[in-house]
């Protein structure tokens, strides 16, 4: 059986492999990448679960924070995105993370979000329907225009109280007046050690408490609302398309093959195979932002309103 057990997808432990991957080892020749059978299948599909991973933000120019942007100064991103990192040196982690906002705020839609938002807009007015499922924290779905948006991770663009717990949209720039010009990425910036009451803080009435950016940190577990309607999702679609992951972060790792277990379509489209690839009846080999808009571009047989 190739899924989890069904509690640690409720669980939804974010985990994540510290090393690159190169794909995984199955044979090129038995993967089916016949768009025509594809767009056959895309056709008669009602309700379409898109899964999208850094791959689709790497498009916009957005770093994976994985392999050669794997550091940020001499830290590992994962050592950083830590509820410990963050208690022990908020101000170093609201560095990285002003770095990340400002980086994403100066980014636009690629082909591979157009696509998808056009997609959905499309589809909409047929009475089908299409919901991205991302591990993506840049709002780069939403500019595209895309509406029905779960995000694993949560956003980069959000806040989230520590004392109080509130959340809000903070498209800020930058955050607060502390981090102005801070966050550079080289090895040999120094750390700028604001003090914690300069640092980003609570606006509601009487709480002034720190905030802390509203993304799921490596180990803690992800929101149970999302995965409660991740969940429900995975089980009503009939067709899924896994775009721009590597397919080795959980709990997203085993959305695709979770739903190919009871028979739907998945089909991958990435730059090289991934270890869920072999369980998945497509394999789309490429650039997302070359493959990926024709395969969900209007079909012959739609009606075009």
């Amino acid at each position: 059986m190739i899924l989890h057990n069904r509690a640690v997808f409720a669980l939804g432990l974010r985990m994540c492999s510290t090393q690159v991957t190169k794909g995984a080892l199955v044979d090129t020749a038995k993967f089916n990448s016949d768009m025509s059978e594809f767009r056959q299948v895309f056709s008669k599909a009602k309700h379409i679960a898109i899964i999208t991973g850094a791959g689709v933000s790497a498009e916009s120019g957005v770093p994976t924070f994985r392999g050669e942007n794997e550091k940020w100064r001499k830290w590992l991103s994962q050592d950083l995105a830590t509820p410990e990192a963050f208690s022990r040196t908020p101000s170093r982690v609201w560095e990285f993370y002003h770095y990340r906002r400002e980086l994403v705020m100066s980014k636009k839609p690629s082909a591979v979000h157009q696509a998808i938002a056009e997609c959905e807009a499309r589809l909409r007015k047929q009475g089908r329907s299409v919901v991205v499922i991302t591990q993506c924290i840049d709002d780069l779905h939403r500019q595209a225009g895309s509406k029905h948006v779960l995000k694993i991770h949560g956003s980069l663009l959000e806040t989230r109280c520590v004392s109080c717990g509130h959340v809000a949209v903070n498209k800020r720039s930058p955050i607060c007046p502390a981090l102005k010009d801070k966050g550079a990425p080289d090895p040999d910036v120094t750390d700028a050690q604001i003090p914690v009451d300069k640092l980003p803080r609570c606006e509601e009435s009487d709480c002034h408490g720190l905030l802390r950016p509203n993304v799921v940190f490596f180990g803690e577990t992800l929101d149970s609302h999302i995965l409660t309607k991740v969940e429900k999702e995975m089980e009503i679609c009939d067709l899924c398309l896994v775009v721009g992951t590597s397919s080795i972060v959980y709990p997203a790792a085993m959305f695709g093959p979770r739903v190919a277990s009871r028979g739907v379509p998945v089909a991958e489209f990435n730059l090289q195979t991934t270890p869920k690839t072999e369980y998945f009846k497509y394999h789309f080999q490429g650039p997302c932002g070359t493959t990926l808009p024709p395969a969900l571009a209007p079909h012959e047989s739609e009606v075009i309103y």
